[in-house]
């Protein structure tokens, strides 16, 4: 893993939501990783400001890997440092958008996380990204990065390694379920074959509720 990061309340101007945290940093030393209420984050120190689509237990973590921002940062021609999408872990070697539904990693020595849903991207983000048609660019590679909820709290720090502790075998990834909730709403019903490691939430979009 390359970095983790938290973000601090700031006026958000793209929201009727006010303020946002979307602004991550990477953090030197160890951060405490727990289980949140609706509306927070599982992250020590992290905001969230729009508290009704973001954070709570299935959106405890936000992780999004190196590559995937290096891949940007040649389409964009821009530096972006780690926690420049927003996401409190920036991995490294892990394809985060290929993994399924329910997979559960170890994150250092303690911490263990469960891959939940795809980062749907908002407002938020297209205005502090600034460029021009940057959400339809985004959802057309279908590499939005995992959220995850916490299994087993602790600390996590930079370059904790992630191993993979179980990877279910319905096949239903981040990146398929991701085009499924945008672009390839026909994918939908084939979601049903993760079962229970669906949220209770994308359950009921399956289901047509």
């Amino acid at each position: 893993m390359c970095s983790v990061n938290v973000g601090s309340r700031e006026p958000n101007p793209w929201k009727r939501a006010g303020w946002t945290g979307i602004g991550k940093e990477p953090v030197d030393g160890p951060v405490r990783v727990g289980v949140p209420r609706a509306g927070d984050s599982g992250l020590d120190g992290d905001f969230i400001g729009d508290r009704r689509h973001h954070g709570g237990p299935d959106q405890a973590v936000y992780a999004f890997a190196a590559e995937d921002l290096g891949h940007w940062e040649r389409t964009l021609g821009a530096l972006l440092p780690d926690g420049s999408f927003g996401e409190n872990l920036t991995t490294s070697g892990i394809d985060v958008n290929a993994s399924p539904l329910g997979e559960r990693w170890r994150v250092g020595r303690t911490v263990e996380l469960v891959v939940t849903v795809p980062r749907i991207p908002c407002g938020t983000f297209a205005g502090v990204m600034g460029t021009k048609g940057w959400l339809k660019q985004f959802t057309a590679e279908a590499r939005p990065g995992a959220y995850l909820s916490v299994a087993v709290p602790g600390l996590v720090q930079q370059d904790d390694p992630i191993e993979v502790l179980h990877r279910p075998d319905h096949g239903v990834t981040i990146s398929q379920c991701f085009r499924a909730l945008t672009t390839q709403p026909e994918l939908l019903p084939g979601l049903a074959s993760a079962g229970s490691d669906l949220t209770p939430e994308l359950a009921a979009r399956v289901r047509g509720r």
